[in-house]
């Protein structure tokens, strides 16, 4: 019998060397991704699993969860004006960051990508938010919106203006979020514009040259050529623009707590007050999972409605 698969592999030593080529190829492959694959199952689906778990007790985290509610967790959570109130300011963060954040950051990226002067120094100016940690960015703002006009930069600048007086920025319910939008603005604006630049790297000259020679203007040249030529990087800073506006929590969380009365609220914070704060880790984690479904359902979403053709070519 050894003799015969001698015999065999003898007769097609082609197949054989192939075959084991390819077995070794694969499990090459498999030794590489391995790692990624463990640290993905440690971090990523074995928390989600646990937090699944959790989301179906009363628990507050001390022994073993017993007190099984179902989904007592979730009806609760679905009928609290205050998830209410969270949902509303995070379409709120969405609805400006697509309607200001997103232009301003294209109108910029047009500017210092182009024929701008010292645009090298520009770009370096605008990118420098992005890169400065979250933290120190909340608490140079709190600085700048402080309500006495001696140590917050705005109000110093606002009671210049005659009949105007000093406000409680991040006090006042009705400016709270606009001013937390601000912050968002200055920190976020420089990793779109980046993007955008990037994009605009893509876009032949040659294309430009062509319709100017046409007689196209700047308006034209901006509307029939370079946003339909920049649409992959428009869509790509828009699915990150949405995502990080639903999961948006440090700085609003330094900045407001939520406050006041709950007017700053969102998803983030809330999952982090009752998980953290008041140790409801059951109800903490039915929101971390409403949370996760809430963006899972809109990045498959976004993914399949918007993927269109490139006009450069592929998908």
């Amino acid at each position: 019998m050894a003799s015969a698969d001698t015999r065999g592999i003898a007769r097609n030593p082609r197949r054989t060397s192939f075959l084991s080529h390819k077995a070794w190829k694969n499990l090459t492959i498999f030794l590489f991704l391995l790692p990624a694959f463990v640290l993905f199952f440690l971090f990523i689906v074995y928390p989600i699993t646990k937090s699944v778990y959790f989301s179906f007790f009363s628990w507050k985290g001390f022994g073993d969860p017993t007190d099984f509610v179902g989904l007592e967790n979730f009806q609760q959570i679905l009928k609290d004006k205050i998830f209410h109130r969270a949902i509303i300011n995070g379409l709120l963060i969405i609805g400006l960051s697509l309607s200001v954040q997103l232009p301003l950051s294209l109108g910029l990226a047009i500017m210092v990508g182009r024929d701008l002067p010292g645009r090298a120094f520009f770009r370096m100016i605008f990118f420098m938010p992005y890169v400065i940690s979250e933290v120190i960015t909340a608490i140079a703002f709190m600085g700048l919106y402080n309500p006495d006009p001696t140590r917050g930069l705005f109000n110093a600048i606002l009671i210049l203006i005659p009949g105007v007086k000093a406000q409680a920025w991040l006090g006042n319910m009705q400016l709270v979020m606009p001013s937390l939008f601000v912050v968002l603005t200055w920190k976020y604006f420089g990793l779109h514009m980046l993007l955008f630049l990037a994009g605009l790297q893509g876009i032949p000259i040659e294309v430009e040259e062509a319709a100017r020679i046409d007689g196209a203007n700047g308006l034209q040249l901006l509307r029939y050529i370079t946003i339909p030529m920049l649409g992959s990087t428009i869509r790509t800073s828009v699915y990150l623009s949405i995502l990080g506006s639903l999961q948006q929590f440090i700085l609003v969380w330094i900045m407001t707590k939520g406050g006041p009365v709950n007017a700053s609220e969102v998803m983030a914070t809330y999952m982090y007050r009752f998980g953290f704060v008041r140790f409801w880790y059951g109800y903490g984690s039915a929101v971390a999972i409403v949370m996760l479904l809430i963006s899972l359902v809109f990045s498959i979403g976004y993914l399949r409605i918007i993927r269109q053709p490139e006009y450069l070519g592929g998908e």
